[in-house]
């Protein structure tokens, strides 16, 4: 949320700008154009999955460009709402305090701290507002939203990174895998390594050095898996003043805990860990003593850098070590 402290306006945006656009289809267009050289061949098959992934490729920088990006900018008295496609004219629609009968602030299936605003109207048409991305202080602004509109009976969202919370939960409790889900796995390792080695005895051919080799491999990955399993159940932070507690699992299973204190803290940044920055924002925190804890999945930069800004109220973290 680009809310400026000095303004009661909230300012809510989505779409990415057009440098990033053209980036993300230049890329679609150099993979798509990798197989061009299909197109001069004699196969009909290549020819078929040239022609597809060209096909498809166009698609992709066709709906890149053509997205519309959407601003919406509430103020005490209206929404003012702003539509515009690439290279094409602002579209805008004024929506006055009046005509609003309810407000609703659903949650995010894929995301859980993201919020998106829900306008009835007194018409019955329904208004789907971008992201806030300000996920600290959800509760405020529904609050203030509902206050000027004179939106009854709104119901507060349940937000576990609310500022007004005593305790901010990155993540989901940790719970251990069970010995038999472990087992299972570590057998299928076992098997799927077995294969090929049983397929050549079975048809009297002499295995080769390779299906021998996997043997071994496969062992060694089901004592990874029997080991090492419960390691990837990422961490679960409770953000509290003064301190974070990072809970994580150790591969037997055990609950193990991690303090951070703001006088600990080295670096704070708000890092990508996936394929967009959209869904896939973290914050990384690093330590004097060289250790670094990557937090659960927050979604995007937007939203971690809200997450990263009050972590760095709660611990007191220096201003050379701030780096969101």
């Amino acid at each position: 949320m680009d809310d400026a402290k000095t303004s009661t306006d909230i300012r809510l945006r989505e779409g990415a700008s057009i440098a990033p656009r053209l980036v993300m289809s230049a890329f679609a267009a150099a993979v798509a154009l990798c197989f061009t050289p299909g197109l001069f061949t004699h196969d009909t098959l290549e020819i078929i999955i040239s022609v597809v992934a060209l096909l498809v490729g166009a698609g992709f920088v066709v709906g890149i460009m053509m997205a519309t990006a959407v601003v919406w900018i509430i103020t005490p008295d209206e929404i003012l709402i702003g539509h515009q496609r690439p290279f094409g004219k602002l579209k805008t629609r004024i929506v006055a305090k009046d005509e609003i009968a309810a407000l609703q602030v659903p949650g995010s299936k894929r995301v859980k701290a993201r919020f998106q605003l829900v306008f009835t109207l007194v018409s019955g048409e329904r208004l789907t507002s971008p992201p806030i991305s300000d996920v600290t202080h959800v509760r405020d602004t529904v609050a203030r939203i509902a206050t000027a509109f004179d939106v009854p009976n709104v119901e507060e969202p349940v937000n576990p990174l609310d500022a007004s919370n005593p305790e901010m939960r990155l993540g989901e409790p940790l719970e251990a895998f069970s010995q038999r889900d472990i087992r299972i796995v570590a057998l299928i390792a076992v098997a799927l390594s077995a294969v090929p080695y049983a397929y050549k005895l079975w048809r009297g051919w002499p295995p080769s050095h390779v299906d021998i080799l996997l043997l071994p491999l496969g062992a060694l990955a089901a004592f990874a898996v029997h080991r090492y399993a419960n390691l990837v159940t990422g961490a679960f932070w409770i953000i509290r003043e003064g301190d974070i507690r990072v809970e994580r699992l150790r591969g037997n299973g055990e609950p193990r805990a991690d303090h951070i204190r703001g006088h600990e803290v080295k670096t704070i940044t708000v890092d990508r860990r996936g394929r967009s920055e959209d869904e896939h924002c973290i914050v990384t925190i690093r330590t004097h003593a060289g250790k670094r804890f990557r937090s659960p999945r927050i979604g995007s930069r937007g939203e971690a850098r809200a997450v990263a800004t009050e972590i760095v109220r709660r611990l007191g973290v220096a201003a050379e070590s701030n780096k969101i």
